[in-house]
């Protein structure tokens, strides 16, 4: 797949998040991720740790990150990647609704003790335009 596949499939979660119209247009037009703290919003390009991070990941894994949520845990400083991953065959799984909570694959980044990074699903509330991590 190439990244305008893939970039095509992000617009349409984004548009099912119902994530904030200029948020959609950053990244539509010019590739502007956002990373979301407690539903409010900031360009990625902001914080250079994470825009590192973020390129990385789609690079290794030709992928395209579409949004990153910001949360302190228990168990560390994390930031999750959500992302579409190159096989479309997975598409219809990577981001779905139950029950008032998105579910949305990401690669979550544990800052504070990286062996805890991993992949997985994630849930997702969407409010006001921003989103941030619940489960």
């Amino acid at each position: 797949m190439t990244r305008e596949e893939r970039k095509t499939q992000a617009l349409a979660y984004l548009k099912e998040l119902n994530i904030y119209s200029p948020y959609i247009n950053g990244f539509m037009k010019q590739d502007k991720v956002c990373y979301f703290e407690r539903f409010g919003g900031y360009w990625v390009d902001q914080q250079p740790e994470v825009y590192a991070k973020m390129k990385d990941l789609e690079a290794r894994f030709n992928a395209t990150v579409y949004a990153i949520t910001h949360e302190y845990t228990e168990f560390g400083e994390c930031y999750s990647f959500l992302m579409v991953t190159n096989y479309p065959e997975e598409w219809d799984d990577l981001l779905f609704k139950e029950d008032g909570t998105f579910y949305a694959f990401a690669y979550v980044w544990n800052k504070d003790v990286e062996c805890f990074s991993e992949f997985g699903t994630i849930g997702v509330k969407s409010l006001g335009g921003g989103i941030t991590r619940v489960a």
